[in-house]
């Protein structure tokens, strides 16, 4: 697969075959999410393999009600807990230096893409989970001071094919050339 059919391929899936995801497979989800650009390579991402089908159930536990995602976690045959490390990416001596709190967001989110786009180029479904209770889903997890459970994402083989993606706005509608309004 070409990174334009990864890129205008990848879909959400939320509902999963049960067939069993390989630790194989895993880990290399996991290699490419470790290649992600980060501020200053400080890498500050953390991925919690989660197996355990009672823990998988607790997990779901901490989503929103009607949360979309919560039947793909309790079908998956794997979670993969991003998590990161606050106080590192964008900043210095543990203070933030940018106006952007969090940074480790766009680092964990970049790592995250690269992760959801190997699962697709290797025949495999994820969705990004992340309308929960993060706190509790970190203490379940027992993730210690300074870390933040930021996403859950389920992983499986896809029960359908993917369909076609929803409509995406027109690169005329966002895209400016020198300054915002004007057209590119």
């Amino acid at each position: 697969m070409n990174l334009d059919e990864a890129i205008f391929g990848r879909r959400s899936v939320r509902k999963f075959t049960d067939r069993y995801v390989t630790d194989e497979e895993i880990r290399a989800m996991i290699e490419a999410a470790r290649w992600a650009p980060s501020w200053a390579n400080t890498q500050v991402w953390e991925f919690i393999v989660v197996r355990d089908r009672a823990l998988m159930e607790k997990i779901a536990g901490t989503y929103v009600e009607k949360n979309p995602a919560t039947r793909a976690t309790l079908s998956a045959s794997a979670l993969i807990v991003a998590c990161a490390r606050d106080g590192v990416s964008g900043c210095y001596d543990g203070k933030d230096v940018t106006s952007i709190q969090k940074w480790y967001m766009f680092d964990l989110g970049m790592a995250v893409e690269n992760l959801c786009l190997k699962a697709h180029a290797m025949g495999l479904g994820t969705v990004v989970a992340g309308y929960m209770d993060h706190q509790a889903c970190k203490k379940i997890l027992e993730v210690p001071a300074g870390y933040e459970v930021v996403a859950v994402l389920p992983v499986g083989e896809p029960l359908t094919p993917a369909k076609s993606g929803p409509p995406r706005k027109e690169l005329s509608s966002f895209l400016h050339l020198d300054a915002f309004g004007k057209v590119f």
